[in-house]
């Protein structure tokens, strides 16, 4: 039946005490319960969404889903099998609908995780089956906004976005305020997967209107991060103290923190601009010790 997933007008045609049945071209559907139920006469037409179950029994539903046939929504993902694909929580009480693994991306590490949030709509094949199908770049275009203005007023805010599209220039997103984003390769240590909300720093603006996102931190943050460390491994010797300064060995200091000179010289001046340590001829000494 193709109006499967989809809402059409059914003629309330039965009930009893627990349940109302409704009929679309000669097949009788259960309608699930509902707040939306008080009182259906029988003959009243009544929009409701169809679909068949877990079970394969035909149902109907006055709370429609967001995701139906030619209409797109947000679903959580549920499940990963990787000899299907990912089922998604569209949210009907019953029915959990599949995205097959021939719409998700060829190299398995992409895929969505339970708690991964796709934008799809829905289908149904010759054997009535429902599936989910990804939103594609131009529907996606569709919704968001591209960027106007200032480019330096949106540099460094800090963007939710969640990948629609994993590609080889790079990861594809939508905004949590409906902007397009990307993310260059060269601006992660790890790819997001598809359907992962991310925490990303806008770098700027493309000729397109998108927003070019990065994952990487900042060179101050970076600086920090080490500073922050050098401060851990003070704190755990019993004088608070370091034979390593800003004249010691690139070898040396590799060997005993992992980072390079400049970072450790770099992490020495933010330490000490915080007045958290002394440095000497001999080494570095907590201030607070």
């Amino acid at each position: 039946m193709k109006e499967l997933a989809s809402v059409v007008s059914a003629r309330v045609s039965d009930y009893n005490a627990k349940n109302y049945y409704v009929q679309f071209e000669g097949k009788t559907f259960e309608l699930n319960p509902s707040d939306k139920i008080k009182s259906l006469n029988i003959g009243q037409e009544i929009p409701v969404f169809i679909y068949t179950n877990q079970k394969n029994q035909a149902k109907a539903t006055l709370d429609f889903p967001k995701s139906r046939q030619n209409t797109y929504g947000w679903a959580e993902v549920t499940q990963v099998r990787h000899d299907l694909g990912v089922f998604l929580d569209i949210g009907l009480p019953d029915k959990d609908m599949v995205l097959s693994m021939d719409e998700l991306p060829s190299e398995t590490g992409l895929w969505p995780k339970k708690g991964d949030k796709l934008y799809v709509k829905l289908s149904v094949d010759r054997k009535d089956r429902q599936w989910a199908n990804l939103a594609d770049s131009v529907v996606v275009q569709s919704l968001t906004s591209k960027v106007k203005g200032n480019e330096k007023r949106w540099v460094n805010q800090v963007k939710k976005a969640r990948v629609y599209q994993n590609k080889l220039n790079g990861s594809h997103l939508i905004t949590e305020d409906y902007y397009l984003a990307f993310i260059h390769p060269s601006e992660w240590e790890v790819e997001p997967r598809l359907g992962e909300e991310v925490e990303a720093r806008v770098i700027g603006i493309g000729q397109n209107g998108n927003l070019n996102l990065s994952l990487k931190p900042r060179a101050f943050e970076v600086i920090n991060d080490d500073a922050e460390m050098i401060y851990q491994v003070l704190k755990r010797t019993p004088e608070g103290f370091l034979p390593y300064n800003d004249k010691s060995d690139p070898n040396d200091i590799r060997s005993a923190f992992n980072i390079s000179k400049a970072q450790f010289k770099r992490a020495l001046g933010h330490l000490m601009k915080t007045q958290r340590i002394e440095q000497n001829e001999d080494g570095i000494t907590l201030k607070d010790k």
